[in-house]
């Protein structure tokens, strides 16, 4: 197949979450598989720096924007290592900022406009190209004006009528929501916005746009894919999503394992594997706990926590939790992220209480995420929902045995831990259902007791995990099903 790829970030050239790292490798693993594979990126300040070897593809135009006239110019490049190109849509007054969405004040007021600029600057891109794809995959709502592009035939593009559309919902709360009266930016016609196409309670809804006239859906999980049909979790947009039930799919993310697996990562104290990894986490815990200024000790449980301080994480049941057991509780603490400041006061104030119980790194860092990964004995994932996470994928392969929140992505892979399931070598990590803080506290207790008393069924947890395989071959594997599932849904309709 040929399949372009629309995305608002991707590793390595811009970067705010697991978005960036799924666009930036999923093609990579299309294109390894046999797939022609191209990506179409804002250049962002960021992107022209972290590319090699920019080349101008001599190719401009010119795209109205409400009768403003904004040129939109192509670069080109690749994804390290590979085959697949990568076209950046320079326009610096859109895109030449540092920051990708925000600054201190908040998001860009320009963000409809943004984005509706470089959904019209892929589509022409495509035609101007010469590129004749089969799919057109588009991811979040910064490209979810795109498959209506695609479905009413805005503008007379041939590959239009040789490709289906596919919209990928990574996470389902944030949409693109802005006022009505910048419906003229997107150049569609007002007949669109309406409740079931583009009209959000007044507002002009990006994501709700793509899953509308998307071919087909999917998501980063099959659980997912479940709970965001009902009220509780569809954040507003269960009833689009319900009635689309037949073109939706969930599908778990994947790992880069030449990134992360600590028998050849370059960031720890000492590369292990299934077969030594006592040796090696031993040593890698040990360097955590001097690199973090904790008092070394191989008998403490080790708990990690990475990733963005904010309410969906669960910091709402990890900070009183902490507060609760950091005078009564032997074991360490090492949190990595940055976010809300309210989290990362309480986390400070923590730290300076006891110094040798909690250590803190506010900021985002690779080297330290590969660092704790690998050092940690457990990672705790208390989110209050997770569309997927990547981040419990790793620890099941570096040993670091994950403590979940039983939600989206976390249930279809992390097996729960009970008698059967350790008997049986299933078994690789914790998770809890009522999302309480009694609930939270009594799962990690139960974990902690585990590796405090059990040392062989701790072993059998670290083994059953560690031998897990969540690599991108298998997702981009059911990707091309979903590829050519929204084929057929188009062929069916008369648009192929």
């Amino acid at each position: 197949m040929h399949i372009a790829m629309a995305a608002s970030e991707a590793i390595p050239f811009a970067k705010t979450g697991g978005l960036a790292d799924v666009c930036g490798t999923l093609p990579i693993q299309l294109s390894r598989n046999g797939h022609t594979c191209y990506l179409f990126l804002p250049a962002y300040a960021s992107a022209k720096r972290s590319a090699r070897n920019i080349v101008d593809t001599h190719i401009s135009f010119v795209v109205d924007m409400a009768g403003k006239p904004m040129t939109a110019h192509i670069l080109k490049t690749h994804l390290p290592d590979s085959s697949v190109e990568v076209f950046l849509i320079d326009q610096p007054l859109y895109f030449d900022r540092e920051s990708l969405y925000s600054d201190a004040n908040g998001d860009y007021r320009d963000n409809c406009e943004r984005f509706a600029f470089f959904s019209k600057a892929v589509v022409e891109a495509i035609h101007r190209l010469h590129l004749n794809i089969d799919i057109i995959h588009c991811h979040d709502w910064q490209t979810g004006l795109i498959p209506a592009y695609h479905r009413v035939g805005f503008h007379d593009f041939s590959w239009y009528r040789q490709a289906a559309s596919v919209m990928t919902i990574h996470n389902l709360a944030y949409q693109g929501r802005f006022w009505g009266a910048d419906m003229p930016l997107t150049s569609l016609d007002w007949q669109y916005f309406n409740w079931q196409q583009m009209e959000f309670y007044g507002d002009l809804n990006m994501l709700k746009t793509g899953i509308a006239f998307a071919d087909l859906i999917t998501t980063v999980s099959p659980s997912y894919a479940r709970e965001i049909q009902q009220p509780s979790d569809g954040c507003g947009l269960d009833g689009v999503l319900r009635a689309k039930s037949n073109r939706l799919m969930g599908i778990v993310n994947g790992v880069d394992y030449s990134v992360w697996d600590p028998t050849h990562d370059p960031h720890i104290a000492q590369r292990y594997s299934n077969e030594d990894w006592q040796l090696g986490k031993r040593a890698c815990k040990q360097d955590l706990q001097s690199s973090m200024q904790l008092p070394i000790r191989a008998d403490v449980p080790l708990i990690g926590l990475v990733g963005r301080l904010a309410e969906q994480k669960g910091w709402g049941l990890v900070i009183p939790l902490m507060e609760r057991w950091v005078d009564h509780r032997d074991v360490q603490w090492v949190i990595l992220g940055n976010g809300e400041a309210r989290y990362a006061q309480a986390l400070e104030s923590l730290a300076r209480k006891r110094p040798d119980r909690v250590a803190v790194r506010l900021e985002f860092s690779d080297l330290w995420a590969h660092k704790i990964e690998a050092g940690c004995d457990l990672f705790l994932m208390p989110s209050r929902y997770e569309p997927c996470g990547l981040n419990q994928l790793y620890r099941l392969r570096y040993g670091s045995v994950p403590v979940v929140h039983a939600t989206g992505g976390l249930i279809d892979t992390v097996c729960p831990t009970t008698d059967v399931s350790l008997r049986e070598g299933l078994a690789t990590g914790f998770s809890f259902t009522g999302y309480d803080l009694e609930s939270l506290e009594n799962c990690l207790s139960k974990a902690i007791d585990l590796y405090s008393h059990s040392p062989n069924e701790w072993s059998k947890l670290v083994h059953a995990g560690m031998n897990q395989d969540w690599s991108w071959s298998r997702s981009a594997d059911m990707m091309v099903v979903a590829y050519q599932r929204a084929r057929e849904l188009a062929a069916i309709e008369g648009r192929l």
